[in-house]
This record gives C-alpha cells, structure tokens and sequence, in this order.
C-alpha cells in the first residue's frame, strides 16, 4: 500500500516541533529521498521552510553548479550531488544567488541579499564568505536525512584550525561575465575536495559530524520520514575547528 504523501503543513508542524522557528536564519541540507512523497515534490519542502521561518527569516542552500559549461550565476543548473531540493529552490521566485562557480549558494528571505552579495573570489569558503556572515547572523543548519559528510559550514573550520601545511588548489573556470562575456578566472583556495591534509579512513567531515551528532548540542526529531537534527552554526565550526586542531596535525 502506498502511503499518502506528505502535505506542506504537517511538514511545517515537524520543523517547529524540531525547533525551527519564525525569523531564523537555517542552512539547510535535505535528502528527498529520506523524507519521503512530499505533496508538491520539492516545492513542498520550500513551501514549508518558507511557512515556518516567516518574512524575517532566511533559509539558505548550497547549490555548485554543474561542470563543463561556462558558469553563469542565474542560468547553469545546480550541481546533482547536492540534490533536487537544492536545483529546485535555485529556481524557486524570490530565490538569489550568489555569483561563484565553485561556492554558489542561494538564499531566501530578509538575509539573503547579505548571505549572497560580493562574496570572495579566493577562499570563498574562509573569512567574508557567505559560511562566516551566517555564523555572524547566529545562523542554524537544518539536517533532512541529508549524508555526514555535506555539512558545508564545516569547510569554514578549515580555514579557522591552526593546521600545519594545509593543501591549497587552484582551479581555472569559464565564467560569464557581467557583460554577457565568457571568460577564464582561475581560483585558489584550501583544497574542498580532497581536504586539507589527508587522513586516513572516511571522510573527515563525517567523522566530525558524528561526534558532534553524539553531544547534547543537538536537536533530532522526525520532518517527514527523515531523522533530522537542528544545531547552532557557530557551535558547530567550535566544535569542528577545536577536532581538527586535536586530529588533523595541529602546531
């Protein structure tokens, strides 16, 4: 037997019952798998996002971009890996933008224009990044069944760990420019794929994210059919700067 899918609303009821609130300010990280048939697909899962965080609250996703085309901020699809959530709320009326191939992230609501205007260029994931100005807005991130290792504020502890010999990488993109342009900008940053120093076993970003999901720091509850957990920005960059100082060669 089927079940019904789930209608926006009792979605919405989930993510207040888990602690989201009117005005917040959330990252959010969501596997539509692991939610669930959700009544209008994935338009259903922003509507409910939209429903609980109100006109003063902002949600925030993580979108890439796919690869092998010259990037334009407003057209190139988002990057598969993070998601049909992710593609659909890029497209979504009163979703924008920020303008960078390799961290481009959408934003709705009053923060947005903040969360997403005149990001770096270089380390886009380190300070003035969109990560740092929502640890500064005291900003949450919001887990829907979404994998340990995609939690992308854990990239800002990279930058803040005192880490000895942390990898760097330079990449070299086709981008539109403002005036309709294609043209070659290389970026140099921390290496986001391969981490900053290698360690053995899984991915470190899991192994963070599962200590940290094992402290009381931690809010879990159900959206849908996933377990969802809802935790504090800045807390978890603490958490994840003071681990990799301890395990990842620390001066």
């Amino acid at each position: 037997m089927t079940e019904s899918p789930w209608p926006a609303d009792a979605l919405a009821r989930d993510l207040r019952r888990l602690g989201l609130r009117s005005g917040d300010t959330v990252m959010v990280h969501a596997s539509m798998r692991a939610i669930g048939a959700v009544a209008g697909g994935a338009d259903g899962v922003i509507d409910a996002l939209d429903d609980v965080l109100g006109a003063s609250g902002t949600s925030v996703m993580n979108l890439g971009a796919v690869e092998g085309e010259p990037f334009d901020r407003l057209r190139t699809p988002a990057d598969p890996d993070v998601g049909v959530l992710a593609e659909v709320f890029r497209q979504r009326a009163g979703t924008v933008v920020s303008d960078h191939p390799d961290a481009r992230f959408g934003a709705r609501g009053a923060a947005a224009e903040h969360l997403t205007d005149d990001v770096p260029w270089n380390d886009y994931f380190g300070p003035g990044s969109s990560l740092e100005r929502l640890v500064s807005l005291d900003a949450r991130v919001l887990r829907l069944g979404s994998d340990l290792d995609t939690v992308t504020m854990i990239h800002l502890a990279e930058y803040r760990a005192d880490v000895t010999d942390k990898r760097r990488v330079r990449r070299r993109h086709r981008v539109v420019g403002p005036d309709g342009a294609t043209c070659e900008r290389d970026v140099e940053c921390l290496d986001d794929s391969e981490g900053i120093v290698d360690h053995p076993g899984e991915d470190y970003f899991a192994t963070i994210m599962r200590a940290y999901l094992s402290t009381d720091r931690v809010r879990v509850g159900r959206v849908g059919a996933a377990r969802s957990e809802l935790f504090a920005a800045r807390d978890l960059v603490e958490f994840a700067t003071a681990w990799m100082n301890e395990h990842l060669g620390g001066r």
